[in-house]
């Protein structure tokens, strides 16, 4: 991914392993933020069946440059053994607020 600011979302099998790997990537510089919203639903296919499951839904902020390292990351972390990381582009924001991001995850 290329320059700009993005949102990553994760899904983890309980409120304690997203805050786990949240608190992981913020302290690193990986995030500048993640909210953590316990007690997502979740119903989807694996292996052949459908599964009705509650998770943890995870929104991580932080600059597209750090995508694959923050994927990297999150893969070492989580338990899943293929966890849910996904990355939408920020289009638009109020300019403080990105300002903050990029500061907090190291941006000059």
């Amino acid at each position: 991914m290329g320059g700009g600011h993005i949102i990553v979302f994760m899904t983890a099998p309980n409120q304690e392993e997203g805050a786990a790997i949240g608190r992981k990537a913020v302290e690193e510089g990986l995030a500048a933020c993640c909210n953590i919203v316990p007690k997502v639903r979740s119903i989807y296919t694996w292996k052949g069946k459908v599964c009705d499951e509650e998770e943890a839904l995870c929104v991580f902020k932080t600059r597209a440059a750090l995508f694959d390292a923050l994927k990297e990351r999150i893969k070492g972390l989580h338990s899943y053994e293929v966890p849910e990381i996904v990355a939408v582009e920020i289009s638009a924001g109020l300019e403080a607020y990105l300002g903050w991001i990029y500061g907090a995850t190291g941006g000059v």
